[in-house]
């Protein structure tokens, strides 16, 4: 299995998702698209993306990094309490902390496994020093954080709920709430016949992005023609674009034609 570490910067926002299952093609990723819906209503992006195999050295060298960066990185996976399981301790190690058994997390383990906690499941309390909790709306086991790198699961059921929590409390700072997204839809009018409309908009509005998004099939061409930014700029900025394509006698619609 090759081997995923790299010298570039990781920076602003990554996700990072733990398994050789993953990489092997076993299981598919649901979480990337599950972090990028959510940053997208907040006017925000995935900067990175990494998939890492269950391999110690792979993952510490990777978080070593992205803490040095200061980076936010949301990482799925390894949390658990078999011998693959590894992304607590390397989370320990590249923290420079040492794993020890969080209370809280006991309590919480034991609330909701019992006896049967003992004595393999009570091993998802061993966490770095000085990690945070992050809830469990699922089965209460908790993911954890250390310095804006947010520890979930692998169960999409379970770590998705937990992505919302973080995003409605640690991370509530994050992203624009007046961000929003418009578009008109056209049929048959290649990007090539617009690109100098486009230049126009963009030095008109800098303080938006414009997106050109194509959709080719056997039976229309179709393209969506948009800006991302604050409502009011947005508002303004589709009331012209609408405007300009009509002098051009270009058919829009205002949703995608056909469904």
């Amino acid at each position: 299995m090759a081997d995923t570490r790299s010298s570039g910067p990781l920076a602003g926002i990554g996700v990072v998702v733990i398994g050789d299952e993953i990489l092997s093609g076993r299981r598919q990723d649901r979480h990337l698209a599950a972090v990028t819906e959510r940053l997208a209503a907040r006017g925000l992006v995935v900067d990175w993306a990494q998939f890492l195999p269950d391999r110690e050295v792979t993952i510490v060298d990777l978080l070593r990094r992205s803490r040095a960066d200061g980076a936010t990185v949301f990482c799925f996976g390894g949390i658990g309490a078999t011998p693959d399981d590894l992304t607590r301790a390397c989370a320990a190690t590249a923290f420079g902390r040492p794993l020890v058994r969080h209370p809280e997390a006991v309590a919480l383990i034991e609330g909701q496994f019992g006896e049967q906690a003992y004595p393999k499941r009570i091993l998802m309390a061993d966490l770095p020093e000085g990690a945070v909790l992050v809830p469990n709306p699922f089965n209460r086991v908790p993911g954890f954080s250390l310095e804006r790198h947010f520890f979930l699961p692998g169960f999409p059921e379970m770590a998705h709920a937990m992505l919302d929590g973080i995003l409605a409390g640690p991370l509530s700072e994050l992203g624009d709430a007046e961000y929003v997204e418009r578009s008109v839809w056209l049929v048959d009018t290649p990007e090539s016949e617009l690109v100098d409309l486009m230049e126009a908009f963009c030095s008109a509005h800098p303080a938006l992005r414009l997106f050109s998004l194509p959709v080719l099939s056997a039976e229309r061409r179709l393209l969506e023609l948009g800006f991302k930014g604050p409502q009011d700029e947005v508002d303004r900025a589709i009331v012209a674009l609408e405007q300009a394509l009509a002098d051009r006698r270009i058919p829009m619609h205002a949703v995608r034609p056909g469904g």
